[in-house]
This record gives C-alpha cells, sequence and structure tokens, in this order.
C-alpha cells in the first residue's frame, strides 16, 4: 500500500489508491531465434540514452502516440546505426516512483526503483497490463536485428521507499532489517543520499539481485548492466565497505550473467 499522499484512505479503512501486481507468462514470447550478441568490449561503442527524452519532442520525428516509448525508439534505430553505435545504454527501465521527486515535478530519470523485475510501464504505448512486456521486448530483438546490443543502467543501492517518512511499497514492510542498512538506533542508514542503503550483502537481498540480473538477461535478452553507485554494493551488513564483498563474487561466477558486459560506476 501507500503512505503519506500516495494514497487515499476508504471509508471503513483500506486504502483507495495501491500498486496492483500481474502474474506473466514469460515463456510465450516469440523471440525468432534471438539471443544476446556477445559483442567483445573492445569491439563496443556505447550511447547512453533515456528512454522517455530519446523521442518525446516532436523533433524526433515519432508518432505522438509513441513519442516518449520502447515503440517510439524502435523507430529512431536506422539512427543509431547511422551514428555507428554498437549498444545502447539505457537510463533507468525499472518499475520506478515517478512521484519520487519535489512537489510539483514528476521524477524524470527514474533513479527510485519499485520493482527490480517489471520494466516502466510509463514507458509503454499499449494498452493492457502486460503490454510493456511484450513492447520491451520488441525493442530489445529489434536492436539486436540492427547490431545494437542494449545495457540496462540498474539502482540497486537504494529503493524508492526513501527514509522512515517515505512511501511503503514492499520491502520495508516484508523485512526492514534485512532489506536495509539500519543504524544501531534502528534509523536507515544514508550512504546512497537517497535516504535508504539497500542491504546489497545481505542473503536475502543477494539473491534477489542476482535473480532480477538473470531475469532481464533470460526472458528479457539483455546484453549487460551498468550499476548505479556500485561501490554501495561492496558495504557489509554493518555499512562498512568490505575486502571480499559476497554480492560481487555472486554476479562475477553467475553463469547465466557469463558474458554479459558488467559496468561499475
Amino acid at each position: 500500500g501507500y503512505r503519506r499522499e500516495r494514497g487515499q484512505r476508504r471509508d471503513g479503512g483500506g486504502w483507495a489508491q495501491a500498486m496492483k501486481s500481474v502474474v506473466a507468462d514469460l515463456s510465450s514470447y516469440d523471440w525468432e531465434g534471438d539471443r544476446p550478441l556477445r559483442r567483445p568490449a573492445r569491439e563496443t561503442v556505447i550511447y547512453e540514452l533515456h528512454v522517455r527524452g530519446f523521442t518525446a519532442h516532436p523533433s524526433s520525428g515519432v508518432a505522438p502516440d509513441k513519442a516518449g516509448t520502447y515503440a517510439g525508439l524502435i523507430e529512431k534505430i536506422p539512427y543509431l546505426q547511422q551514428l555507428g553505435v554498437t549498444a545502447v545504454e539505457l537510463l533507468p527501465v525499472f518499475q520506478f516512483d515517478p512521484q519520487a521527486a519535489p512537489a510539483g515535478l514528476p521524477n524524470y530519470w527514474g533513479y527510485q526503483p519499485i520493482s527490480f523485475f517489471a520494466p516502466h510501464q510509463g514507458y509503454g504505448s499499449g494498452r493492457g497490463a502486460l503490454a510493456v512486456l511484450d513492447e520491451f521486448r520488441n525493442l530489445v530483438k529489434a536492436l539486436h536485428s540492427a547490431g545494437i546490443e542494449v545495457i540496462l543502467d540498474v539502482v540497486f543501492n537504494h529503493t524508492a521507499e526513501g527514509g522512515a517518512d517515505g512511501p511503503t511499497f514492499a520491502y520495508r514492510a516484508l523485512a526492514n532489517a534485512e532489506y536495509y542498512l539500519l543504524k544501531p538506533d534502528g534509523s536507515y542508514l544514508d550512504d546512497t543520499g537517497c535516504a535508504n542503503t539497500l542491504n546489497a550483502n545481505n542473503p536475502v537481498v543477494r539473491r534477489l539481485i542476482r535473480h532480477s540480473l538473470r531475469h532481464w538477461v533470460e526472458h528479457m535478452h539483455v546484453d549487460g548492466f551498468r550499476f548505479d553507485l556500485a561501490a554501495v554494493l561492496s558495504r557489509d551488513e554493518e555499512g562498512n565497505p568490505a575486502p571480499r564483498p559476497p554480492i560481487l563474487f555472486d554476479l562475477d561466477t553467475d553463469p547465466v550473467l557469463a558474458g554479459t558486459k558488467l559496468i561499475a560506476e
């Protein structure tokens, strides 16, 4: 559910507005033989772009009903080919909280993740709760067909739940002390500047991160990841830099992630 302005109380209790979950059959999509490209790093030219911003303006030439969407980005693939790039690095496309911004403004950049498994619904052009899944996969398949890899800018250092006065989406209510680094007094350790710090080396969170990355490789066919504030992932459960952080070894030795591009900020 939501806290603060994120929801409205119904008569008799409960919330009038809250996020919903939908079960998806990820095996039903036809990849038509698509596979990650596995281009060597030395041959890689990366173009970083924002899915919304790349085609939102009329000057992009994208039709209004597809402007600022995954489908709109597909229309710009010939332009990317003309530039000679071999990979696009998409700024955050995990479902994020669009309200995590100063009053009166939307969250534009997407660095406030809610779900580590769902593509951001706001970048979809189709109708229906699951349409965005196919639209994102259509984008990946089209980019691969053009010889362009897909790298995701991923945020595993904090979540949109923020500090003690932030909204409760999931992790805080499930197991606050497992998912977040806490001070001895129970308040949130803020090593990210975003009011909380994900407890990346807790076994539960390590599994969450690894399963998320595997999901995007196995079911969404992405080619690599750029880790936002990657140094935060090296902190132990007391918040101190660890000489041998388990999560980094998990990622480095995971067979599903072998061959993908892993970039640390």
